[in-house]
């Protein structure tokens, strides 16, 4: 890994350092919070924007049935919010039914789902698809699994569980798309050396494909993070930061690479990844 270049207080390790964060909007507060407590210079463009799915019947009707499910995993603390939201529109119970075992992803999806005052079951070790298969392959077969999720999810969970002889319902409740006001913001900001950011930040997947899809497509994103812009090739290169080995899997299948790579998969995680192996740029006049 490459080292920190460490200048300031040790107390400031991201003194002098411009991040991008590219969390919905909702969602962008506590990251920037963290990494402006380290010194950085923090600037907000939504890579994504939560909306409501396009049709509500399959999520409601899983949810005036949870009796007859064994088990409910939620992937992202936006579909425990979105989740809850329905369950209280629907005017249902906001307890889940007794013997519904309950799988989070995450610990973040794991806070979010205790707000409610449920209980969680099961935390994978790995905060990736896979490892929530791995948690519960051996515990499924013959019973019902509920998958709530977005609309454009990978296809890990309800095929392998599927395969361990689980019965698995998948419904969406909510999907991300690309904030257009999001478009103008970015490029100039990419192209304006006083604003070009030293690190973006990439939480999920979402996140890298609609980067790239703001910026004109994978050409025009490999360009603006090497800096490549007409004659001006001297320009800072854009170091990239990702939440863990499915968000960096999906930069390296649009041409880009994580530069850093967090350890543990949260929050937490990648700012202490970001501190690491931040690599310092000369001030630019």
């Amino acid at each position: 890994m490459r080292k920190a270049l460490v200048t300031g207080s040790a107390l400031q390790p991201l003194s002098g350092v411009r991040i991008l964060v590219g969390r919905a909007r909702h969602q962008a507060g506590a990251l920037s919070a963290e990494l402006r407590k380290l010194g950085a210079t923090v600037m907000e463009i939504p890579f994504i924007e939560i909306r409501n799915p396009r049709s509500f019947g399959p999520l409601d009707s899983a949810l005036k049935n949870l009796k007859n499910y064994d088990w409910l995993i939620l992937t992202s603390a936006n579909g425990v919010e979105a989740m809850w939201k329905r369950i209280s529109k629907l005017r249902l119970s906001q307890r889940l039914p007794d013997g519904l075992l309950v799988a989070a992803i995450g610990p973040a999806t794991k806070k979010a789902i205790e707000k409610h005052g449920t209980g969680v079951d099961v935390v994978p070790k790995e905060y990736v698809a896979e490892s929530v298969v791995r948690s519960l392959r051996r515990r499924v077969n013959g019973k019902r699994v509920l998958l709530v999720r977005a609309r454009i999810a990978r296809d890990v969970i309800p095929r392998e569980l599927r395969k361990a002889g689980a019965r698995v319902d998948v419904v969406e409740a909510y999907e991300t798309v690309v904030p257009e006001s999001s478009r103008r913001r970015l490029n100039g900001a990419v192209k304006n050396p006083r604003l070009r950011p030293h690190v973006v930040t990439f939480t999920s997947s979402s996140t890298v494909r609609n980067f790239v899809e703001l910026l004109g497509g994978s050409g025009a994103a490999q360009r603006a993070v090497r800096a490549v812009h007409g004659r001006d090739t001297n320009a800072s290169v854009i170091q990239l930061a990702s939440i863990g080995p499915v968000t960096s899997l999906t930069l390296r299948e649009l041409g880009l690479k994580a530069d850093i790579a967090a350890r543990q998969y949260t929050i937490p995680g990648l700012v202490d990844a970001i501190v690491k192996n931040v690599i310092r740029q000369p001030a630019t006049r």
